[in-house]
C-alpha cells in the first residue's frame, strides 16, 4: 500500500516538474530576479527608516501569518477508483492518510518557519525580545499542526474513511495546482465545475434574447458560471488595483495595470473553444461570423468595464490625467486592435 501511493506522489511530481519549465521560462525568471531584488531594497530600507507608528507593520505580520497557518492541504493521493478496487484497504487507506497529514505539518510547517525567519528582524524591530519571537515560532507551529488536525477532520469520520469527502478534497487540491500551470502552459487533467451564481443574473437581463444574440447569451452565461473565466478575472483585477494602490511610481503601476489586462484578455480568448464539444450548438442555422461577433461584443463589454474600474481607482489614487490618458488610449488598442486580429485568426 505504502509503495503504491509513494509511486502516485512520484508521478505527479513529475507531472508537476514537467509544466514548471513552462513557468520558469527565461523571461519570467528574469522578472523574478528584478522583483526580488526591488523585495529586498525596499526590506532594507524599511528597516534602515523605521516607522514610528508601529500599526500598519503590526497589521502587516498580523496577515501574513494568519495567511502562513492556512496555507497547505493534506495530500491523500487518491482516486476514484480506490472506492472500489482499495475498499477492502481502508486499515491501511487511514494509515496512509494518517502519514499524509504528519507529512503535510513538516513540509508547510518547516515553510512556514522559514518565511517567520525572513521576517524576523521586523519583529525584532518591534520591540519582541528573540526568546519571545522563538515562543511565536513555537505556537505557530503548534497552531499549524492543530489546524492541520482540524481541516482533515472531514477524511476521517467515526475511526472510518469518509470517500466522498476525501476524494473531493484531494480533486479540488490536485486541480488548484494544475489550474496554475495553465496560466502558462496547456495542461492535461483539468476538469472545470459550472455553477449558476444567481446574484449575478442582473448581467444577463440586459441581454436581448433574440437570434442576434445568441452568442452573447451563451458566452457571458459561460463566462459567469464556469469556475476559471470569474475567478481569473478578479484575481487579476484586484492585482491591477493594488498595483495601483501601492505602486508609487505612477508609470510602473500603469505598465502592470496594462500587463494584467492584457494576460486576462489572452486567458479569455480560451472562450472560443468553450462549446466546441456541444455538438448541438453545431445545428444552429447560424453562421460562425455571429460567433466571433458575439464574442468580441462580450470580451469588450468585460475589458471596457474593468478600464473604467482601473480608471476610478487612478484618479483617486494618483490623480493623473497623463496616466489615466495613457491606460484609456493603450487599452483602445488593446481591445480594438489586438482583439480583432486574435478572433480573426481564431475563427479562420
Amino acid at each position: 500500500m505504502k509503495e503504491v501511493f509513494v509511486k502516485r506522489r512520484f508521478d505527479f511530481n513529475q507531472q508537476c516538474l514537467k509544466y514548471l519549465r513552462y513557468v520558469l521560462n527565461d523571461h519570467f525568471v528574469l522578472v523574478l530576479i528584478f522583483l526580488l531584488g526591488f523585495i529586498l531594497y525596499q526590506y532594507s530600507n524599511l528597516l534602515k527608516h523605521f516607522p514610528r507608528n508601529h500599526w500598519p507593520i503590526i497589521a502587516g505580520l498580523a496577515v501574513v501569518s494568519l495567511v502562513l497557518l492556512w496555507l497547505g492541504r493534506v495530500a491523500t493521493y487518491l482516486e476514484p477508483a480506490d472506492q472500489v478496487f482499495l475498499l477492502t484497504q481502508e486499515t491501511g487507506l487511514i494509515a496512509q492518510i494518517k502519514r499524509a497529514r504528519w507529512r503535510n505539518f513538516l513540509v508547510w510547517g518547516s515553510f512556514q518557519t522559514l518565511f517567520l525567519l525572513i521576517l524576523a528582524p521586523l519583529f525584532l524591530a518591534l520591540g519582541l525580545s528573540k526568546l519571545g519571537f522563538v515562543t511565536l515560532l513555537v505556537l505557530m507551529l503548534v497552531a499549524k499542526g492543530t489546524l492541520v488536525l482540524f481541516k482533515s477532520r472531514k477524511l476521517l469520520v467515526a475511526g472510518n474513511l469518509n470517500w466522498e469527502e476525501a476524494l473531493a478534497q484531494e480533486q479540488g487540491r490536485k486541480q488548484a495546482i494544475l489550474k496554475f500551470y495553465s496560466l502558462f502552459t496547456n495542461v492535461k487533467g483539468i476538469s472545470s465545475q459550472t455553477k449558476r451564481r444567481a446574484y449575478l443574473d442582473f448581467l444577463l437581463v440586459a441581454l436581448a434574447k433574440k437570434q442576434s444574440k445568441l452568442w452573447s447569451n451563451l458566452y457571458l452565461r459561460a463566462y459567469l458560471r464556469s469556475g476559471d473565466y470569474l475567478a481569473l478575472t478578479l484575481r487579476l483585477l484586484l492585482l491591477s488595483l493594488l498595483s495601483l494602490v501601492f505602486v508609487k511610481a505612477g508609470l510602473v503601476a500603469l505598465a502592470l495595470t496594462l500587463l494584467f489586462n492584457y494576460l486576462l484578455l489572452f486567458q479569455l480568448l480560451a472562450l472560443t473553444k468553450h462549446y466546441d464539444y456541444q455538438y448541438l450548438t453545431q445545428l444552429f442555422p447560424l453562421g460562425s461570423d455571429l460567433r466571433k461577433i458575439n464574442l468580441k461584443q462580450v470580451l469588450r463589454g468585460i475589458l471596457y468595464g474593468l478600464v473604467l474600474l482601473e480608471g476610478i481607482f487612478l484618479l483617486i489614487f494618483a490623480f493623473s490625467w497623463q496616466n489615466l490618458g495613457l491606460l484609456l488610449g493603450i487599452s483602445l488598442l488593446l481591445v480594438e486592435v489586438y482583439l480583432p486580429y486574435k478572433l480573426n485568426k481564431l475563427f479562420a
